[in-house]
């Protein structure tokens, strides 16, 4: 595979920021706890935060250059925790090494207990125009079941900086996150949530499933027997619950755990949902341009060592110490499937290396699978498209899924394993 134009390189960047306050109960990502007081340029952790960008800063002129960017993310962990002078010099940075496109979406996570209104302001001076809150609960019992560093007051304060900042036109647009589906919630608790995301309104609401990973506080607690998540029957009443009552309001449901208003969709994460490429810097992060995921490592030292070994030219460069998957195409389904829109069965495998004849031959077995699926109304067909259906198919969606891997099996490993497979016939 060789690079022949700057269409095959990507336009999307993600960045990486490790440090957080604490970490989460329920959180497995690749972060470094600094404590509650770590903030600012001379803050506690300053000698770690900014030794870590500076191996940042050197990764990102490891890259190729250009073309000009379209979407940048900053996420982690907590980037709030960096000073808003810190994150103007990562900005710099990226259009040196690539440029923006005029109207490029520039999103920063952030957390409540982090910023004050003043730090908007000067966030939004150096280039952020798009915020994703973590906001995760209004109940300050939930958020400290959850081991968040902020409470009610902090989200709700937050919030009102927020969409003030959005009115007067200086933010595009912002997002809050909530999480459902949480030890001893009811229906009425999610009620609740709900109703006060609804007075706050803000333009995008991501709304996730909890997922015990390894590793957590929280599969440590299930293992122990004292975690005690809502009944099946219960999380599908909240997940249909939310989907109607965001409707109702006016937000569009356009990914399975992701909603909006009209004009409010991420550009970025439908990058990554879209199957196009986008770069990734920063400890732990994953990138994907050429079709190749990149995966960095997560450890202090790891990254560290791979960043000063490091020289990222082509997709034939030597990679060191650096873990290369093609994705493959059960994956683009998945990924396909938890949007709105679907998937083209046929185009997608194509555009992965697969013949029509390949098409032919194997995909009636995963309709087959399928079939009942859509009997049930949990997937739509037409012609060569799939839809999950909003809220059945999406609440059952792990369902389908599992057809998909059970089918996956059983094809050929030159088909399944391979990037290619027309190279290895």
């Amino acid at each position: 595979m060789r690079i022949s134009n700057d269409s095959a390189l990507p336009r999307s960047v993600y960045i990486h920021i490790p440090f957080c306050h604490r970490r989460c109960f329920y959180c497995d990502f690749a972060v470094i706890p600094l404590g509650d007081k770590a903030r600012g340029s001379d803050g506690p952790g300053s000698e770690f935060i900014n030794t870590y960008l500076k191996l940042l800063h050197k990764e990102i002129k490891l890259s190729p250059k250009g073309p000009p960017l379209s979407t940048v993310y900053i996420g982690g962990g907590t980037p709030s925790l960096l000073t808003p002078c810190q994150i103007s010099s990562l900005l710099k940075n990226l259009k040196i090494q690539f440029g923006f496109q005029c109207g490029a979406e520039v999103t920063l996570e952030m957390d409540p207990a982090t910023f004050n209104s003043k730090d908007l302001e000067l966030f939004l001076e150096v280039g952020i125009n798009r915020i994703s809150l973590g906001g995760q609960s209004f109940d300050d019992k939930v958020l400290q079941q959850l081991g968040r560093s902020h409470c009610r007051k902090d989200l709700i304060e937050a919030c009102n900086w927020l969409k003030k900042a959005y009115k007067k036109g200086d933010l595009k647009t912002w997002s809050l996150d909530l999480i459902q589906n949480l030890p001893s919630q009811s229906l009425e608790d999610w009620q609740e949530e709900l109703s006060q995301a609804k007075n706050i309104s803000p333009p995008h609401l991501s709304i996730y499933e909890l997922a015990i990973e390894s590793g957590t506080v929280f599969e440590w607690r299930q293992r122990r027997g004292d975690l005690f998540l809502p009944e099946e029957d219960l999380a599908a009443k909240m997940l249909a619950f939310t989907s109607s009552f965001l409707a109702e309001i006016g937000y569009s449901r356009y990914e399975i755990s992701n909603y909006s208003l009209p004009g409010h969709q991420s550009r970025h994460n439908r990058v990554y949902w879209s199957g196009a490429g986008w770069w990734a810097f920063g400890q732990g992060s994953t990138s994907c341009p050429w079709g190749i995921r990149f995966t960095r490592p997560r450890k202090s030292k790891g990254y560290r060592d791979w960043v000063e070994n490091q020289q990222i030219n082509g997709p034939d460069s030597s990679l060191v110490s650096l873990n290369r998957i093609s994705i493959p195409l059960d994956e683009k389904i998945l990924v396909g499937l938890r949007c709105r829109e679907g998937i083209d069965l046929e185009e997608l495998a194509i555009s992965s290396g697969w013949t029509k004849d390949l098409c032919e031959k194997y995909f009636p077995a995963l309709l087959i699978r399928w079939n009942s699926s859509i009997k049930k109304g949990w997937l739509k067909k037409s012609g060569n498209r799939l839809q999950l259906t909003d809220p059945t198919g999406m609440i059952f969606s792990n369902q389908v899924l599992v057809d998909l891997f059970l089918w996956w099996e059983t094809l050929p490993s030159y088909v399944a394993d391979l990037p290619n497979p027309l190279e290895h016939l």
